[in-house]
């Protein structure tokens, strides 16, 4: 099975993932006029709900449970974007960049995560699936809001469609490390694509 190019990146992406995801949590618990107590459970739902729940479906701790440094980095985010919330509202097109960089890394490290526990192919890439997006299901919940995911914007397809990917060049006869980046590209693409041209499913409500 082959491991991803620098095994030694994955602590800082899921640092900087963590990171990325908990300021966007916590700029929706601002929209929501919540205090900071209510941003600072928004932004730890939306930067490792997936991984928690991806984590516990496995039967792993945790994540977050082994590792502080996610809890101080999404304490972090919040004092960050509490004081510096005005500054970062300015950059939202560049969060939603981060955000689609987050969601197409963590897609693949979840995958690989559930791939080392020798788990079926088609359940690893649910894995991955859930890590990148089931954080934002959690904070819209929370937020009273219906989730992302579950309206017309391609949004999780982007991540099925990068892992599916993925599963297959796994196969072919390529130098390790080159699905990764791949299918992380693939996953960026579409969801970009599909903003840019603002693809979307259609609805199940019939016409009248």
């Amino acid at each position: 099975m082959p491991d991803l190019p620098a095994p030694a990146l994955i602590p800082f992406i899921d640092v900087v993932g963590t990171f990325v995801f908990a300021i966007s949590g916590t700029l929706t618990a601002a929209d929501k006029k919540l205090d900071p107590f209510g941003a600072t459970v928004i932004a730890f739902a939306t930067a490792l709900g997936g991984g928690t729940v991806r984590d516990l479906l496995l039967n792993l701790r945790p994540v977050w449970v082994q590792d502080e440094r996610l809890l101080i980095t999404v304490f972090v985010a919040v004092m960050v974007t509490v004081f510096f919330r005005k500054s970062i509202g300015r950059f939202r097109r560049t969060m939603f960049l981060f955000d689609t960089v987050g969601i197409a890394l963590f897609t693949i490290l979840g995958m690989e995560k559930a791939l080392r526990l020798d788990v079926p192919p088609l359940i690893a890439l649910v894995m991955g699936v859930v890590t990148a997006v089931f954080g934002g299901v959690v904070r819209d919940i929370l937020c009273n809001e219906i989730p992302l995911i579950f309206r017309r914007e391609v949004y999780a397809t982007a991540c099925l469609a990068g892992g599916a990917s993925y599963l297959l060049m796994r196969l072919a006869p390529v130098p390790p490390g080159v699905p990764v980046w791949i299918a992380i590209g693939i996953i960026i693409f579409i969801r970009i694509l599909a903003v840019r041209l603002k693809w979307a499913f259609p609805n199940l409500k019939p016409e009248e």
